[in-house]
């Protein structure tokens, strides 16, 4: 394995904001396309989960972290591309870690691993998905095998 880039070391960031709607009269199928507006606009993180609002209507509690600067923005695509009527967000402080990137030899080809390190020590390792799901693809695999095979390497890499 050989390193060919890294991130930023270990920090906080203390600039972001969480972000949050309530969605109950909105199809689910237009949530998909709202994530990657979100994203397009700047947001780190977009996440849905299940709720229950007033009545007990079920809703759709979508949530977001972002840097402060992108709020307008973000803002912005929940007004006009969701049906809330309001938006919450907070500060939130954010410990990332230094995250360096890996390539694996599998039998089928390389899979990029990032791994993310704290205090000089690597805490994490994670194969990238789109790297594991082209394998799958081409080769005809269950990804599920593809990622088996990523993490015995790994695991025998130790």
């Amino acid at each position: 394995m050989s390193q060919h880039f890294s991130h930023a070391e270990e920090h906080i960031d203390g600039e972001m904001l969480k972000v949050e709607v309530n969605l109950d009269d909105m199809p689910g199928e237009w949530l998909g396309y709202v994530m990657e507006k979100l994203f397009d606009c700047g947001a780190n993180d977009v996440f849905y989960s299940s709720i229950y609002m007033k009545k007990n209507r079920p809703a759709i509690l979508l949530q977001l972290l972002c840097d402060s600067e992108r709020l307008d923005e973000i803002k912005r695509v929940l007004f006009t591309e969701t049906t809330t009527f309001g938006i919450r967000y907070y500060p939130i402080s954010v410990h990332r870690l230094e995250r360096t990137f890996h390539r694996i030899d599998t039998k089928w080809g390389s899979v990029t691993i990032k791994r993310g390190v704290h205090r000089a020590e690597v805490v994490e390792n994670a194969p990238e998905y789109e790297d594991c799901k082209e394998i799958a693809e081409k080769f005809g695999v269950p990804i599920k095998e593809v990622y088996r095979v990523v993490w015995e390497k790994l695991r025998d890499n130790e």
